[in-house]
């Protein structure tokens, strides 16, 4: 029984330490930097969310693609000019940390645009580098 309470002590004390209010509002903070440049048709802007590296893995409808610019490039061809970007929401389902600088983040979007209005989900593996959190694996559907 002794055993099984440090137990349950442990785990509760990684839990709270690993959130904390300051570092989830960072993330949520990031989303809406993208999509606030999203909404100005800055691509750019909203890539700046991700790690600028080559481990970058975003993963869609067509597989996985690595790297920053490449993802980037994607982008620009998927969404060509602010017309094609539409009007970016998101919902923000739940952001979980999964250590002190790790957190998950489940979330829909949805775009409005002339004549359309695309919709799906993501999940977002963000780190915290240098003391600000970037999105590391996109999982967007």
């Amino acid at each position: 029984m002794r055993r099984i309470l440090t137990v349950i002590i442990v785990m509760f004390a990684f839990g709270v330490f690993a959130q904390t209010p300051k570092d989830k509002q960072a993330i949520l903070n990031v989303l809406e930097k993208q999509r606030t440049a999203w909404n100005k048709g800055d691509i750019e802007g909203f890539m700046q969310g991700y790690i600028n590296t080559d481990s970058l893995l975003f993963v869609g409808k067509s597989g996985p693609t690595y790297g920053w610019q490449k993802t980037l490039d994607n982008y620009k061809k998927s969404y060509p000019g602010k017309a094609g970007m539409g009007f970016l929401t998101f919902g923000i389902k739940k952001v979980d940390f999964l250590n002190k600088d790790v957190a998950f983040v489940l979330g829909s979007w949805h775009l409005k645009r002339e004549n359309d209005e695309p919709q799906g989900y993501f999940t977002l593996l963000f780190k915290k580098i240098n003391g600000e959190w970037k999105v590391i694996v996109d999982h967007s559907s």
